[in-house]
């Protein structure tokens, strides 16, 4: 690109804004004519944006030839909310993390997966190595377990069904009848450990966390020899993790 195409370029994405701002007033569409000009667009270059941005899934054309806003639009508020709420936690997730001096990560379950949303490190609080993904992993990690001991019995048997339990290491769990008998007989409960069995010289602690009715997981990670401080480490995620629940249930 040379010095010349940058106007032009940024010309173009306002008027495809416009157009989308125009589009997004008709919940049941409107054609190239009326959008051209509530957008103040020549009909040429309306037709041109409006085409373009059906073949990259931002509008969607009715048979009727209207226009409506595409399910790339829905992906991106979905996401954007998404990272709203996020926002809220971020500085109690920081907070979790100084003073326990140790990193602090939250999941999710959805779509059947655990899933990592948000990891608070730093320089002397490090995360541990995701070597192994934690959808792949939910056996072995703390976060993982956490989610898995508040699901129900159908949704346990569905999620082990898919997921093989890994050796990951040589304290790592790999019968399933085990797994589910440590994490209902849980001495920490409602928390869960994973005790080196994600990763040799790391222990975790996780306890449960909601964002509306989307089960997750809040935990930290520390070194092994940190052990004896687990009471302390439970102790303080547990209102964390309602903190964190009511802030991720809000609405608006």
């Amino acid at each position: 690109m040379n010095a010349r195409d940058g106007p032009t370029l940024i010309a173009s994405v306002q008027r495809a804004f416009r157009l989308l701002e125009a589009v997004s007033a008709h919940d049941n569409g409107a054609p190239a004519k009326q959008l051209a000009r509530e957008a103040d667009l020549p009909l040429a270059t309306a037709y041109h944006l409006l085409r373009t941005l059906v073949h990259d899934g931002y509008l969607r054309k009715l048979q009727d030839g209207g226009f409506i806003l595409g399910d790339r639009v829905q992906t991106l508020h979905t996401a954007g909310r998404a990272q709203a709420l996020l926002s809220r936690v971020r500085p109690t997730l920081a907070a979790l993390r100084d003073e326990l001096a140790t990193a602090a990560y939250l999941t999710f379950y959805e779509e059947g997966e655990i899933r990592v949303a948000e990891i608070v490190d730093g320089p002397r609080t490090p995360r541990v190595d995701l070597w192994v993904g934690f959808e792949d992993a939910g056996h072995a990690t703390a976060l993982g377990k956490s989610v898995l001991r508040e699901l129900d019995d159908d949704a346990r048997r569905d999620y082990l069904s898919r997921h093989r339990l890994a050796d990951l290491t040589p304290r790592t769990i790999t019968s399933a009848p085990e797994l589910l008998r440590q994490l209902d007989a849980s001495p920490v409960a409602p928390a869960v450990t994973d005790l080196e069995e994600y990763a040799l010289g790391t222990v975790c602690v996780a306890v449960p966390v909601y964002s509306g009715d989307i089960l997750g997981s809040l935990g930290v990670s520390l070194p092994a020899d940190r052990l004896p401080r687990l009471e302390q480490v439970r102790a303080r995620l547990l209102p964390t993790a309602g903190r964190v629940t009511r802030s991720l249930s809000l609405t608006g």
